[in-house]
């Protein structure tokens, strides 16, 4: 693979939408039989090449619907594509939906070490730094706290506080830099530039235009699961304001 730490190889995902409401699994079976089944096909991707070199940093933009997190979990290895193929080299750090592995009943405490495991930390990775998660997230007050009582801005910080303690070789984001109030976004955001300087792969979803050309060199346009532009982040951004105007 050379230099390249990501390839994305004529990738196309399909999903199936029943049009039907079906109650039971034996409703489900007498009308499969009877090949009642009707499914919608939505292709969300649609022949999706591209390859990333170390230390690029890729902003993916588009309108809602456009296959951008469909496309970004495929690549983080939640979605397996129904075409094609992805290789990958090194640690990956996915912050797609930022605590999605947070048990609502337990404490912030015993998440770190729950989410941590999702993520596949050791418990002795987690002990030498949970004083550092605990810290960036500033959540010190609250930590034994079951995580019901938190507020959604309280648990996505725990969450990027925790997703980014490792120095990962490639670094997908999904919208997560606009979470909790301004000074933490521009905390985290610092945290991501960061990892910018040791050379960190990204691949960055976000609706600001702005932050993408603030963060990213290099920018995909995708429109309906197909790509339309891929290169410098200068030539796209012309190009998507066109889109969006």
């Amino acid at each position: 693979m050379g230099k390249e730490i990501i390839k994305v190889d004529h990738v196309s995902m399909k999903f199936n939408l029943s049009q039907e409401k079906i109650d039971s699994i034996k409703e489900y079976f007498i009308k499969f039989l009877k090949r009642e089944i009707k499914y919608d096909e939505f292709w969300a991707l649609k022949d999706i090449n591209f390859t990333m070199n170390k230390g690029e940093r890729l902003g993916i933009l588009g309108l809602n619907g456009a296959g951008k997190s469909t496309l970004l979990k495929v690549i983080a290895g939640v979605f397996k594509p129904t075409e094609g193929s992805v290789a990958r080299r090194g640690v990956i750090a996915p912050l797609l939906e930022l605590g999605a592995g947070f048990d609502m009943q337990y404490t912030g405490a015993e998440n770190i070490y729950l989410y941590g495991a999702v993520l596949g930390y050791s418990k002795s990775f987690i002990d030498e730094k949970f004083d550092e998660i605990v810290a960036f997230s500033e959540l010190e007050k609250f930590i034994n706290v079951p995580l019901k009582n938190y507020s959604s801005g309280m648990k996505a910080r725990l969450g990027f506080s925790i997703a980014t303690v490792v120095a990962p070789d490639i670094l997908i984001l999904d919208e997560v830099l606009s979470v909790g109030d301004a000074k933490f976004r521009k905390k985290s955001e610092q945290k991501v530039m960061d990892m910018f300087d040791k050379g960190v792969t990204v691949l960055f979803v976000s609706h600001s235009l702005e932050q993408v050309e603030r963060l990213c060199n290099k920018a995909m346009i995708l429109e309906g699961g197909k790509m339309l532009a891929y290169g410098n982040i200068g030539e796209v951004a012309e190009k998507y304001r066109t889109i969006i105007a």
